[in-house]
């Protein structure tokens, strides 16, 4: 593929090249943003200031450290079209889940639905909280290349007079697609049914994400998208028992009304939280987010084709797997047959390949299909699409027992 075909690389307000703002190894290739984020040196800075107070001064720091989480709250919750006295922090969109489960009470015979779209941990969640009351999780069934329509459908024909909660994705994790949770909340609340929206990479790749979803409960990671310290992400509630929702840890604001009481947590580590805003203005100062979701989606696409330009010899169907609505910044290509088909195959040959190649990716598996989830952000080159090309597909080949005719070059 043509190296014009792919976007110019970003550069920041002061000229140097964007991905000049991250402290990211330069001896890596950097293709799984999704999972786990990465952070701008300028937010790292800010952290570690916060953290440097924090030492200085123990007994100042900690008696006010719940006002301050309140300030961070006040400003990162308009982020996703939230306000702040609906919203609280919490370390993950795993933790959020949990605090909406342990609210929870359900009887013998209730059911949760949830998705074959889902994060393992969340819809393990569920599977707990149906296990303490006897509850059956039943999966909803989302063909991954179902319109919203068919996916709408599906819900409503799953719901039974039994369904008390249903556990959605707004972004799936392994499929990388947008679903319609709004649409699908509004069907749940007319038939009496309560909706937690997983938006957990949804902050910074859906404009006013929570606002968006639907939904009695929304939960989001910051860490993600909007490249905050890992352990930050926002729980976004209207509903009437909102003040049923207690923190994970117990605390001095026990007895506080919601939102107030998730502010303060001991002695945790809230510095994320605090840095939260600093990146999410960064992205802003710098790019602007909705110049930065354009540059992401496309690149992404730049990317996605190329890497299934490079696979298509090597098979019958094609690669590159259009989804009836993506997101910016991540697309999926579907693996050669064979490799990646569990998400313990999938994510043993993302390590084996990051140890051989230097290249970090993320590989997902959907119905026993291996995919590579292509998952990039504003630091994303054309040269990193190269260096996976290059590096990775050979390897990828090889495990498949596909030989490879010639060398594997993109520009």
């Amino acid at each position: 593929m043509p190296a014009a075909s792919f976007p110019a690389p970003l550069t920041l307000t002061s000229g140097a090249r964007a991905r000049d703002a991250w402290p990211l190894d330069p001896a890596v290739v950097h293709l799984n943003h999704g999972s786990f984020g990465a952070v701008p040196t300028a937010v790292v800075t800010h952290q570690d200031e916060q953290r440097r107070q924090a030492d200085l001064s123990p007994v100042e720091w900690f008696p006010r450290l719940g006002e301050r989480v309140r300030l961070a709250r006040e400003r990162t919750a308009p982020f996703v079209g939230a306000h702040a006295d609906d919203s609280v922090f919490v370390p993950n969109a795993s933790a959020a889940a949990t605090v909406v489960y342990n609210a929870l009470r359900l009887e013998s015979g209730d059911e949760i639905l949830v998705t074959d779209h889902g994060y393992g941990a969340v819809t393990m969640g569920a599977e707990r909280l149906g296990r303490r009351f006897g509850a059956a999780v039943r999966t909803v069934a989302l063909p991954l290349l179902a319109s919203d329509d068919e996916v709408v459908q599906r819900f409503a024909d799953a719901i039974t007079d039994r369904t008390r909660l249903i556990v959605v994705d707004q972004i799936t994790s392994p499929t990388a697609r947008l679903l319609p949770t709004r649409r699908i909340s509004d069907i749940a609340a007319a038939r009496g049914v309560r909706t937690l929206v997983d938006g957990a990479h949804a902050p910074g790749l859906i404009v006013d994400a929570a606002a968006a979803a639907g939904g009695d409960w929304w939960f989001g990671n910051l860490h993600k998208w909007p490249c905050a310290p890992r352990g930050s992400a926002l729980l976004v509630t209207q509903a009437e028992d909102r003040d049923e929702l207690w923190p994970l840890i117990d605390s001095w604001a026990a007895n506080e009304p919601y939102p107030t009481r998730f502010d303060t947590q001991g002695t945790i580590d809230a510095t994320t939280y605090l840095s939260t805003p600093a990146a999410i203005d960064f992205v802003e100062s710098e790019f602007g987010w909705a110049a930065a979701r354009e540059a992401m989606d496309r690149m992404a696409d730049a990317g996605a084709e190329a890497i299934a330009e490079a696979l298509r010899p090597y098979g019958d169907e094609d690669p590159l797997t259009p989804l009836p609505s993506p997101v910016p910044s991540m697309r999926l290509i579907r693996l050669p047959l064979g490799l990646g088909a569990t998400r313990k195959e999938a994510d043993a040959l993302r390590m084996e390949l990051l140890d051989e190649t230097a290249v970090e990716t993320a590989f997902t598996s959907f119905r026993g299909i291996g995919y590579f989830r292509l998952s990039v952000h504003l630091y994303t080159e054309a040269s990193d699409i190269d260096a996976f090309v290059e590096r990775c597909i050979p390897q990828i080949l090889q495990r498949a027992g596909i030989r490879s005719a010639a060398p594997l070059v993109i520009s």
